[in-house]
């Protein structure tokens, strides 16, 4: 654990946790949009601009020198709650910079304002957009952090249910899969995660479904049947709440037949790329998620 590991993890711990437990949405998403202006930033000479794919506003973030044939499509989390693609347009920035490529970060309608199925109809929306545009599917890799991984590999499940174009390659950061919330790790890991209250979990889960499924695998990726899924890549932490949902979604992808990398790290905190312009760990990670995308989608350096 690198020194300033230890510094986040209590400062996450005595004000993050402390401010998802008792904000209210807006409160949420006032706050994360004021952190990201502060403490979140993009290489120097990245290129950020709106854009729309299937009647979707989204965010392009381009190197400067990208190719255009290499392409991230992000899906940002926040419990479907909170969060837009401008808290988490730095985060990509970084990625995009490591692999030469350009991405599209959907602002898609979040809760409550914008329940079940709102979300993922607006991720399927810019995924046709892209290929309207003719953007080679097998050439965009999917990936998202959090509730952006359920709807990530959420999009891979009914893609793979319809029989339509799939992407080259899926990837997620701390990914829900489980609104069920059926994972040990929720209860086991309520004390030690650092950023997530686990009481609350129900909560925001009412809120975005209401009153729908919670085990429809557009959202809840853990009861998609995966088999013809491209590669996927996830990486949790041992002591988030969402260990088991990212650990199971592993178990079923490899199960399937899919060629599937787990990563689990000790003690680093829900998402922990975000904070990469202060954490080794999360500078780490973004490297090896680009030497993987590299490496499955046969990107040279």
């Amino acid at each position: 654990m690198s020194f300033t590991q230890s510094l986040l993890n209590r400062w996450l711990r005595a004000v993050e946790k402390r401010r998802l437990r008792n904000g209210s949405p807006a409160t949420l998403r006032r706050a994360l949009e004021l952190q990201a202006r502060l403490f979140f930033h993009a290489p120097r000479g990245t290129s950020q601009s709106w854009v729309s794919f299937g009647g979707v506003d989204c965010k392009r973030i381009a190197a400067r020198h990208e190719n255009p044939d290499r392409i991230i499509f992000y899906i940002h989390g926040g419990g479907f709650v909170f969060g837009s693609p401008d808290t988490h347009s730095a985060l990509v920035g970084q990625l995009v910079k490591r692999l030469g490529a350009w991405a599209v970060l959907p602002r898609y309608r979040l809760a409550p304002e914008g329940n079940y199925p709102a979300a993922p109809d607006d991720i399927r929306a810019v995924w046709n957009g892209l290929l309207a545009e003719g953007v080679k599917p097998e050439n965009v890799v999917i990936g998202g952090d959090s509730a952006g991984g359920a709807l990530a590999f959420g999009l891979v499940a009914t893609l793979l249910a319809e029989g339509a174009a799939l992407p080259g390659a899926v990837f997620g950061f701390s990914p829900l899969t489980d609104l069920t919330f059926s994972g040990a790790s929720l209860g086991e890991n309520a004390d030690r995660d650092v950023v997530l209250p686990a009481e609350r979990a129900a909560e925001m889960a009412t809120l975005f479904l209401q009153g729908a499924p919670a085990d429809n695998p557009s959202v809840s990726p853990l009861f998609g049947d995966f088999n013809g899924s491209p590669p996927a890549w996830i990486t949790v932490g041992d002591t988030e709440i969402l260990y088991d949902d990212a650990r199971r979604l592993a178990e079923r992808l490899k199960g399937q037949g899919v060629k599937t990398e787990l990563t689990v790290e000790n003690d680093l905190p829900h998402v922990w790329p975000l904070f990469h312009n202060v954490l080794p760990e999360g500078r780490q990670t973004l490297d090896n998620l680009s030497k993987w995308i590299r490496q499955q989608q046969n990107w040279e350096a």
